[in-house]
């Protein structure tokens, strides 16, 4: 598929020489799409034209593409993303005519959406389109500690004649799990505990009321009581202001000794030298951790020496469904947006006038 992407990104060596239509909407984006399926959908367009830089590409390639860009399809992990293409200020000052930036995930930390809104930019995702995935990998980290089933792997690769009942689980079945973000990822984390296992769960979202909250599957409370009551506490919500650093050292002490705290969000969300400390000091069971200050770990990461924290390296959402769902959803919002619709899944929806108006002059109509 390389092959063929390459052979219809005809920006590869530069695009001074290359006639197009009045009125090409020009896209790009930076070493990978979530699935080729994006560039199926928007090559069924002629008046679309999709432009590929590498990380290392030099700047006599990629300055022209900035330049005439109207959207930028962009990676959602921000270490795969060569810095100077992160969707910060500097980029933008160098994209005059960029209109849109569209994340290929749910988060979108390589954005800075502040910096886009300023200059008429919007932004948005692919919420929900891997959250099946997501929500299975948390289930199944909840069901891997539980049962003991890491400590098991790595004491029968290690030792001889194990004694099982050194290795004692715990049912998850009728257990409360404490869900923080109750969006896309987090009622469908609420979906298999309550349905499949009979669990209790009890949410934190301060952006939802509890009635909307009871119609997903959880209980309203506070940040606080979700911590002290929960056997398991699942991050679901996206990375911001408002989340980062949400749990420390503090938030962590909190929890019970035997409950297990499981992430599948994003990374600095949680503090990791304060879930360090937390295991060393055996005040929660255990740990299922998805996503990392640097992703992905070093080996040698201090979290990895632990048995009993379950690790993955920012894997949750990347299955083949999932993966393929993410860029079609993502095509189809960007084709729908450069014919002037409004997209579903906007980040800054304050921007919309200055983006609408920026929008006309580019291609003589009004969005919607």
């Amino acid at each position: 598929m390389r092959n063929a992407r390459r052979s219809w990104d005809t920006s590869l060596r530069g695009a001074g020489n290359i006639s197009m239509p009045v009125n090409t909407k020009r896209v790009f984006y930076v070493k990978y799409l979530a699935h080729p399926i994006y560039v199926d959908v928007l090559k069924a367009r002629s008046d679309v034209r999709l432009d590929r830089i590498e990380n290392e590409s030099p700047e006599d390639v990629f300055a022209p593409i900035l330049e005439a860009a109207h959207v930028y399809q962009i990676g959602a992990a921000r270490d795969e993303l060569a810095p100077h293409f992160h969707a910060q200020a500097e980029l933008l000052k160098r994209a005059p005519n960029l209109l849109i930036v569209s994340s290929n995930g749910a988060g979108f930390d390589p954005v800075d959406v502040e910096a886009c809104t300023a200059a008429g930019v919007l932004v948005v995702n692919q919420s929900g389109g891997n959250a099946h995935s997501v929500a299975e990998h948390a289930l199944a980290m909840m069901l891997t500690l539980s049962k003991r089933i890491i400590q098991s792997d790595r004491r029968l690769r290690r030792e001889r004649d194990v004694n099982r009942n050194d290795l004692i689980g715990n049912e998850v079945g009728g257990k409360t799990v404490g869900i923080v973000g109750l969006g896309n990822v987090g009622r469908r984390v609420a979906a298999l505990c309550n349905t499949l296992l009979g669990m209790k769960v009890l949410a934190y979202d301060p952006y939802l009321s509890a009635d909307v909250m009871a119609a997903r599957g959880g209980e309203k409370v506070e940040l606080d009581e979700l911590l002290r009551r929960s056997d398991f506490v699942s991050i679901s919500c996206p990375l911001t202001r408002e989340s980062r650093g949400m749990i420390g050292v503090r938030e962590f002490s909190l929890m019970q000794p035997h409950a297990y705290f499981v992430t599948t969000a994003r990374g600095f969300i949680h503090d990791e030298d304060a879930l360090l400390q937390a295991l060393r000091d055996e005040r929660i069971a255990g740990a299922g951790l998805d996503v990392w200050s640097k992703e992905p770990p070093p080996p040698e990461h201090p979290l990895l020496q632990f048995d009993n924290v379950l690790a993955s390296p920012h894997t949750a959402g990347v299955t083949r469904e999932a993966r393929q769902n993410m860029g079609r959803i993502a095509a189809e919002q960007v084709l729908d947006a450069l014919d002037g619709k409004r997209p579903p899944r906007i980040i800054n929806p304050e921007v919309w006038p200055h983006y609408a108006e920026r929008f006309r002059k580019a291609f003589g109509v009004t969005p919607g």
